[in-house]
């Protein structure tokens, strides 16, 4: 990769705004940007100056100011690519932007690729692989729960989980290779107690993380409610009243819903998408069967689930709303569901105690007048499991970690497997091998091989 040029780009979202920054990053980034800057201050040279530092001037083309500007200076390796890096802070306009971006790609500056500046940053080693990919996510963060939590990675949480377990594994690996070195002499220099409570600790470590990501990937994306019910029980009319929007077509006609309906909401700092869903009945109508299929689907693949009734109805039919209750229970054993008896400003006061002793955890709402909704939303942000924010837990939100902590554990658990088969030790050091390589690659740590030198060179003296 090519890395001793400059590259600039637009470092604000493109169009007028009251600033814009412009970003300039590698080794002759100072220069190019000395060559056309001059400061209010006389006689200033931004190349005397120390990082860290900004400067109030303007950018000039031939003698022709294109804009007043505020220049930051920061210097290598103390900036965030570990290049030289300037920042350049202009005002808003598109033509200005262009104008300055056009000068100094006309000087030998490159457009910078898409994340290129966090991709030097990471060549550089100022931060990990997985870091980098938190930068992203940060900026694409939409809640203060997947905010935290890609915080939380890019300050080096996963990195910070398994830099101490990687190394005492590589001791490990290490001592390993030194046996097979003196194969023929039946010595062992790796300790297979010690060596059994590591991979414990490693295997343990491995699964938490893996279990973390099904909520982090939730909590990332919006964790995903289904709204469930028979025809005309209101759930249109719930999903409208919790997104305070006329986002679904509500009727008296009952099928009136025959496709999902999605929107997402914040609430409490944590990201919720919500589907409206067809009614759930027994029906001749091909289009509406294909929606109800559709609704077990989406009520399978959310996390948490909403069976509505109405309450209206339940006094008559109170054995086959029972019944339903149960029966939806047991189709999602793993699941979330919330039993909610809508219309309830159709109920005596006595009904509703009547209802509440019924079923228990039952909780009333009436979407219409939007009463109980405040109720549910506590109730939802509850049945969330944000302790392990709270505490600051590392949590799996990246597709890519999750499939290498699995390898990881996949060789883990063959290496474990080798040590209670007492089976040769050049066998089961190439899962060994495999496990360290998944997890450099969460990281970015690729070269085990390069890493086990390393460690022998640097820990063992034979023949000293």
């Amino acid at each position: 990769m090519i890395q001793n040029d400059t590259i600039i780009a637009l470092a604000t979202p493109a169009g007028v705004g009251a600033i814009s920054v412009i970003r300039l990053s590698g080794e002759n980034a100072i220069h190019f940007v000395e060559a056309n800057f001059t400061s209010i201050r006389k006689n200033k040279s931004l190349l005397n100056q120390k990082t860290h530092t900004i400067h109030l001037g303007h950018i000039i083309e031939n003698n022709i100011i294109l804009d007043e500007v505020l220049v930051s200076v920061f210097k290598n390796p103390n900036s965030y690519t570990g290049e030289n890096v300037v920042e350049i802070s202009c005002h808003g306009s598109s033509f200005i932007q262009q104008e300055i971006i056009q000068l100094f790609l006309k000087k030998g500056c490159r457009m910078a690729d898409n994340g290129e500046f966090t991709m030097r940053a990471f060549l550089n080693g100022k931060m990990d692989l997985s870091q980098a990919e938190a930068v992203a996510d940060v900026i694409a963060s939409n809640s203060a729960a997947s905010h935290q939590m890609a915080i939380q990675q890019m300050r080096g949480g996963i990195t910070n989980e398994l830099k101490e377990l990687r190394v005492q594994l590589l001791d490990f690996a290490a001592l390993i290779e030194l046996e097979l070195d003196f194969s023929g002499e039946d010595v062992e220099f790796a300790d297979r107690a010690k060596f059994r409570e590591l991979v414990a600790k490693i295997t343990f470590v491995l699964k938490r993380l893996i279990d973390s990501f099904s909520f982090g990937n939730a909590m990332k994306n919006g964790i995903p409610v289904a709204i469930i019910g028979e025809p005309n029980v209101g759930k249109s009319t719930l999903l409208n009243s919790i997104l305070n929007e006329e986002k679904a077509i509500v009727s008296d006609i009952a099928g009136t819903t025959r496709d999902a309906i999605e929107d997402e909401i914040i609430i409490d700092g944590v990201a919720f998408r919500f589907i409206d869903t067809a009614g759930i009945r027994e029906t001749k109508d091909i289009i509406e069967s294909i929606g109800i299929k559709k609704a077990y689907e989406k009520a399978d693949n959310a996390q948490l689930i909403i069976f509505l009734i109405d309450a209206n109805k339940f006094g008559k039919n109170k054995n086959q709303f029972l019944a339903e209750i149960e029966i939806i229970k047991t189709r999602f054993p793993n699941k979330r569901v919330l039993v909610i008896a809508n219309k309830i400003d159709t109920l005596s006061a006595a009904e509703t105690t009547t209802l509440q002793s019924e079923i228990e955890n039952l909780i009333l709402l009436s979407a219409k007048n939007k009463t109980g909704i405040e109720t549910l939303q506590s109730e939802l942000t509850s049945l969330v499991n944000i302790g392990a924010l709270s505490n600051n837990e590392t949590i799996v939100t990246n597709s890519r970690h999750f499939e290498a902590l699995n390898n990881a554990l996949m060789a883990i658990s063959s290496v474990q497997e080798g040590i209670d088969l007492e089976i040769s030790t050049d066998l089961f050091s190439i899962d060994i091998r495999e496990c360290l390589r998944h997890l450099g690659n969460i990281t970015g740590e690729y070269d085990v091989d390069k890493d086990i030198l390393g460690h022998i060179f640097g820990n063992f003296c034979i023949g000293k």
